[in-house]
């Protein structure tokens, strides 16, 4: 018994008529009537009495109605879901992000994925720090890695979805918390709150820099292990702190303020990575929305 048999006697069945059921299936009448009896053969029972004057449905016939039907819907369904793989319409897409600058642009993501493409499956990874994520996403271990990197490794591409710029985090009580922007050559005798300084990490690499430029050594006061922590010190008064305009975005804390920094030669951008031999279909749809919040998309 094939899918062909099965389809021809759902025809036959539904017109109760070989001529009617021969002309919907696009075929000649005599070859319908020889699949319906190889089908007959097969099943070793008779599906239709039919004469020169009516075609009606034995107890037979009518039992295999819906297992018949059944059958062709899995065939449809199996088929649609292999198209639907192929242009990207369904799969996981694996994202790993990094940061407090990411989380909001994470949850739109997610909305507008599970919103516009329900096939689609995203399994989200947070990591204090971007240099983990591009491990994962070297690793194999994810499809998508979120953050800043000053190295993009030759296997990997990359795509600035966020532009952003430095800012630095003060108290409210701070005397420089009401200017319109600063130099870091007047935080030369501040304290400052300073995340670890691992490898690739970007914000401590940049004060070292920036400082450096200017003539004098950053007095880090506090390490903290990621950007929430440190924003807490922040209001708690231990020491100012070098973020990114993206993090003052998603904070709320009335006693923290962000002032630009007049520099904006170093390149803190957000970018989205992904390995260039990745095949999974639905990595390139996932990439587009991505690219799409940047524009404003929601």
């Amino acid at each position: 018994m094939d899918v062909e048999q099965l389809r021809a006697f759902l025809a036959v069945a539904e017109e109760l008529h070989f001529g009617r059921a021969a002309a919907r299936l696009h075929v000649a009448q005599p070859p319908l009537s020889r699949t319906i009896k190889q089908l007959e053969k097969h099943l070793g029972a008779t599906l239709f009495d039919r004469n020169t004057r009516s075609v009606k449905l034995t107890a037979s016939g009518q039992a295999l109605i819906d297992p018949a039907r059944a059958v062709l819907e899995a065939m449809r369904t199996a088929e649609n879901a292999v198209v639907s793989a192929d242009g990207g319409e369904t799969g996981l897409v694996r994202i790993a992000f990094a940061g407090v600058s990411t989380h909001r642009m994470v949850a739109r993501l997610a909305r507008l994925v599970r919103s516009q493409h329900p096939g689609i499956e995203l399994e989200l990874s947070s990591q204090n720090f971007a240099q983990p994520a591009m491990k994962r996403l070297l690793g194999g271990d994810t499809d998508i890695a979120l953050g800043r990197w000053d190295v993009i490794p030759s296997t990997v591409e990359s795509q600035v979805v966020i532009p952003d710029h430095l800012v630095v985090a003060f108290a409210d009580t701070h005397p420089l918390a009401d200017a319109r922007h600063i130099g870091i050559e007047q935080l030369a005798q501040e304290h400052f709150v300073s995340l670890p300084l691992h490898e690739g990490s970007v914000l401590p690499d940049r004060l070292r820099r920036l400082a450096d430029a200017q003539g004098f050594v950053p007095d880090v006061v506090q390490i903290a292990p990621d950007t929430q922590t440190a924003l807490a010190l922040v209001s708690a008064e231990v020491g100012c702190h070098l973020t990114l305009a993206s993090v003052a975005s998603n904070v709320t804390d009335p006693h923290v303020v962000f002032v630009p920094l007049d520099d904006t030669t170093a390149d803190v951008d957000m970018r989205a990575a992904w390995r260039r031999d990745n095949t999974n279909p639905a990595l390139r749809v996932v990439l587009d929305k991505v690219v799409a919040l940047d524009e404003g998309d929601s």
